[in-house]
C-alpha cells in the first residue's frame, strides 16, 4: 500500500486481472489491464495526463489556461480531472451521439461541454475540427489533439507498456486492443516490441471502422457495417498510429460484443463497457490462434456505468436487435 500525490499521482499502475473462465477455455492466460481502475475511470486518464504534462513542459499550456479537446467522452473526462487538479479549465467538444452519462459526468466536473452533430472527419464541423478552431479563438488555450499528439502514445510507451512487461515478468506473448486515437495500441506495442520483437501485437476493430483494413491490406477501403461502440473505431491513420508495429487485425460485430459485456458482468463480476468487451473478444481470438500456453494481454478500458442507459437498457437493446441471448460462452463462435 502507498500514498499517491493527488489525482495525477494516482493515474496508472493498474493491476492485471486474469479472466479465469476464458483462460480455462483457451488454455492461455487471458489478462486484462484494469484501466477502469484509474482515478477518472478509464484508460484515457493516461493520455490526458501525458498530453497535459507535455504541454506544460514545452510551454504551450500556461497558468490559468484552457485545455480544449474533441472527444467521445473519456479523454475529455480525464483531461477535466487533470485540469481541475492542476488549475486549468476545459472546453470539451463531444459528438451528440455519445452516452448521456458521459456528458453529465463532464458537466458535473465543471467542463464547458459543447455537443455537436456526429459527422465524418472530412466534414469541417467534425468535433475535432471544431475543437481546433475553438482553441485558436480562446485566449490562453491549447488544443489537446489526442489523435495526432504523439505525447499520447509516448505516455503509454513509458508507462502502460513497462507495467505490462513487469507484471507478466516478461512472459507476455501477445497484446491486443482496439483503436480510438491509437495511442494505447501504438505506445504499448512499441515498448513490448523493444523488449522482445516476437511479441504478437493485434488491433481488434469493430464493424464500421477502417483499421482492420489498414493493418490487413494497407488501405482504408474495406469497411463493413457499423457499430454501437463508443470512442473506438478509427477511419484514418492518426499520427499516433503512424509506423505502429502491429502484426495483425481482427474485426468483430456488435452481437458478440454485447454478449461479452453481459457475460463478464454476470459470470466474472467485471462490469465493463463495450470497448473492453471487444478487447476481451480479441484476446480470446488471438489465444485460440496462438494455441495453449501463451499469455495474452488486453485493455479493460472503462466501466459499464457510463453506458447504463444503453448496454443494460432492455428497450434500447431490443430496438438495436442486440438483446443478449447466450447462457454461457456459445456466442464466441459468432463472427
Amino acid at each position: 500500500m502507498s500514498i499517491t500525490n493527488g489525482f495525477c499521482g494516482t493515474v496508472g499502475k493498474t493491476p492485471l486481472i486474469e479472466i479465469p473462465s476464458l483462460s480455462k477455455l483457451t488454455g492461455c492466460r487471458i489478462l486484462g489491464k484494469a484501466e477502469f481502475l484509474n482515478p477518472g475511470g478509464s484508460v484515457k486518464d493516461r493520455a490526458a495526463l501525458g498530453i497535459v504534462l507535455d504541454a506544460v513542459a514545452n510551454g504551450q499550456l500556461k497558468p490559468g489556461g484552457t485545455i480544449v479537446e474533441g472527444t467521445a467522452g473519456n479523454t475529455g473526462i480525464g483531461l477535466t480531472h487533470v485540469a481541475n487538479a492542476l488549475g486549468y479549465k476545459t472546453v470539451i467538444v463531444i459528438p451528440n451521439t455519445q452516452s448521456q452519462e458521459k456528458i453529465d459526468y463532464l458537466r458535473a466536473l465543471g467542463a464547458d461541454v459543447r455537443p455537436v452533430p456526429a459527422v465524418p472527419y472530412s466534414n469541417p464541423e467534425n468535433f475535432n475540427h471544431v475543437a481546433r478552431r475553438l482553441a485558436e479563438e480562446i485566449p490562453n488555450a491549447v488544443w489537446a489533439n489526442q489523435f495526432d499528439n504523439v505525447a499520447n502514445r509516448t505516455f503509454h510507451e513509458n508507462t502502460t507498456g513497462p507495467e505490462i512487461w513487469q507484471q507478466t515478468q516478461g512472459t507476455v506473448d501477445a497484446f491486443v486492443t482496439a483503436v480510438g486515437s491509437g495511442g494505447t495500441l501504438a505506445g504499448v506495442a512499441r515498448y513490448l516490441k523493444s523488449q522482445r520483437s516476437s511479441v504478437h501485437t493485434v488491433c481488434v476493430d469493430p464493424h464500421g471502422a477502417a483499421m482492420y483494413s489498414w493493418f490487413k491490406k494497407g488501405n482504408l477501403e474495406d469497411v463493413v457495417g457499423g457499430s454501437i461502440t463508443e470512442g473506438i473505431g478509427q477511419m484514418r491513420v492518426t499520427a499516433n498510429l503512424e509506423n505502429a508495429p502491429v502484426d495483425d487485425a481482427i474485426r468483430i460485430a456488435d452481437e458478440p460484443i454485447l454478449e461479452m459485456v453481459h457475460y463478464l458482468a454476470h459470470h466474472e463480476g467485471l462490469f465493463l463497457g463495450s470497448s473492453a468487451a471487444l478487447n476481451v473478444l480479441g484476446a480470446v481470438h488471438v489465444a485460440r490462434k496462438l494455441g495453449p500456453g501463451k499469455t495474452v494481454v488486453t485493455i479493460l478500458c472503462d466501466g459499464a456505468g457510463r453506458y447504463l442507459s444503453r448496454l443494460f437498457n432492455a428497450q434500447w437493446l431490443n430496438e438495436k436487435n442486440l438483446t443478449p441471448q447466450a447462457k454461457g460462452l456459445e456466442f464466441l463462435d459468432t463472427p
